[in-house]
């Protein structure tokens, strides 16, 4: 079945249909990941986005569930030059078109690749629509495709309730625990996967209580710090800074996600709540442009946005070079950022662009780039250890009689 990609500057691209028989209209961003295509479907910061793979062939390990960032796939559509009909992985469990036809997602196979991306280069990211119609209208269609935005997508796709990842120093007694059990997971769909063995020699958090606003949280950010021997308890991203304060945490974990981070108003209050505390914070992606606006910098769209595993940031404090993975729109304007408030930590090595700050008198460090990577480069995992670092010197696991050397 033929498919068309259209544009709103008029550019038509033909191909072949894929995924679920839909039509669908969103913002059309790429990503240049060589693998981890399940993963970026299944990353809730693609919610109100169709992905196109700059990677010419999508598909040829299949799907492997327990890869998943998340219980379902986020992108409004997947946009491929060829689609592996044929997977060949001993870990494969169904292919990536039975993947997207199960998960209501359409997209389109054929087209170049290639050509869209530089499209969006030189043009910017735009709004597009995927549709089977052959008797399409362009002119009838540049309105409503023009028209579009992502809207409050954090409200989408956050979890509806709270619930804890257990720490991997508890698996061996009481067995793996999955959070989608812990909410509405037919309404939102979501949910931390089971948790595996600890990858890290040393369990530096054991003991340390971390609080996991869930913004879009890719399932990798709960599991790195339970593999280190945290308890974290998700919360939904409308919970109040009062509720969360109450429950004592050692530190707050602010997540990734979708969206333009000023849509955010009412998330962006409580975080001046949980700014203005002495709790150590350690914030990604989305979390660390909500972070500069609660804190009063300002964020701006960038031309095209940064996705992919191969972006190289630099951390100023060290001169190091760190190759990370990313996925934003978004980004910190540092102009009129006030050096009394924070000061830029990382700057991307290829356009200038902020990657990081550190709060001046806080304890609190934030990140544009992804240290959990998946898919993506693991350079930066130490961020992590950092975080834990800070929540142990600021007391944390000390308070109630707990062992804070634990």
């Amino acid at each position: 079945m033929k498919a068309f990609l259209i544009l709103e500057d008029g550019t038509v691209f033909e191909g072949t249909h894929i995924g679920a028989v839909k039509e669908v209209v969103s913002e059309i961003v790429f990503n240049t990941s060589m693998a981890g295509y399940l993963e970026v479907l299944t990353d809730p910061s693609y919610a109100g986005q169709a992905v196109c793979m700059t990677y010419p062939l999508i598909g040829n390990y299949g799907i492997c569930k327990d890869d998943m960032e998340s219980l379902r796939p986020w992108p409004d559509g997947f946009i491929v030059r060829e689609l592996s009909r044929i997977p060949s992985n001993f870990r494969n469990d169904i292919t990536i078109q039975q993947f997207l036809e199960e998960n209501g997602v359409p997209g389109i196979a054929g087209i170049d690749t290639r050509a869209l991306t530089k499209l969006l280069r030189e043009k910017g990211t735009m709004n597009g629509m995927i549709t089977t119609d052959e008797n399409y209208d362009v002119e009838r269609l540049l309105p409503r495709l023009r028209a579009y935005t992502t809207g409050k997508v954090v409200e989408k796709v956050t979890c509806r309730e709270k619930f804890r990842v257990q720490p991997a120093t508890d698996l061996a007694q009481n067995g793996p625990l999955s959070g989608s059990a812990r909410f509405d997971g037919e309404a939102y769909g979501r949910g931390v996967r089971e948790q595996r063995p600890a990858l890290v020699k040393e369990l530096n958090g054991a003991g340390l209580r971390v609080a996991l606003l869930d913004l879009g949280a890719k399932a990798n950010i709960a599991r790195s710090l339970a593999e280190r021997g945290c308890s974290v308890t998700v919360y939904p991203a409308l919970t109040l800074a009062e509720e969360i304060i109450a429950d004592a945490p050692d530190g707050i974990m602010l997540s990734n996600g979708p969206g333009d981070p000023k849509e955010c108003a009412s998330i962006i209050e409580e975080i001046k709540k949980l700014y203005n505390t002495d709790i150590p914070i350690f914030a990604i992606c989305l979390g660390h442009q909500l972070m500069a606006l609660a804190a009063g910098a300002d964020t701006h769209k960038m031309k095209y946005g940064h996705r992919g595993g191969n972006h190289p940031v630099k951390d100023l404090k060290t001169g190091r070079v760190y190759i990370s993975s990313q996925n934003h729109g978004y980004v910190v304007d540092t102009d009129r950022l006030d050096e009394g408030i924070a000061v830029p930590a990382f700057v991307n090595v290829n356009d200038g662009t902020n990657e990081g700050l550190a709060y001046t008198g806080k304890n609190i460090f934030t990140v544009q780039f992804h240290p959990e990577a998946c898919p993506g480069p693991q350079d930066s995992r130490y961020l992590f250890d950092r975080f834990i670092q800070m929540m142990r010197q600021s007391g944390g696991a000390c308070a109630e009689g707990r062992d804070c050397n634990a």
